[in-house]
C-alpha cells in the first residue's frame, strides 16, 4: 500500500508540534514506510561514538532525529 506524501526532500517546512515547534528548516530524509521526515537543524540528539580509526578517541557527535510528518507543515515560497 502506497501512502502519497505532500512533504519531499528539499521541502521547507515549519515545526508545528513538539519541543522545537516554531522553527523552520529543510527537508533532509523522507522515510514513507513509517511516515517521519528529518529537519534541518530540529530535533537535535547527542550520540555516542565509539573509537574507530576515523575518530580515535570516540565521543559525542549532534544529530538530527526523524519527526513524525503530521508535526511539520510545508511552507509556500
Amino acid at each position: 500500500m502506497a501512502v502519497k506524501l505532500k512533504i519531499k526532500k528539499g521541502d521547507n517546512v515549519k515545526i508545528i508540534a513538539g519541543d522545537d515547534k516554531g522553527k523552520t528548516g529543510k527537508v533532509l530524509v523522507v522515510y514513507p514506510k513509517t511516515l517521519k521526515v528529518v529537519v534541518e537543524g530540529c530535533k537535535i540528539a547527542k550520540k555516542a561514538i565509539k573509537p574507530s580509526d576515523k575518530n580515535p578517541n570516540g565521543g559525542f557527535v549532534n544529530k538530527e532525529m526523524p519527526i513524525d510528518i503530521s508535526n511539520v507543515a510545508k511552507i509556500q515560497e
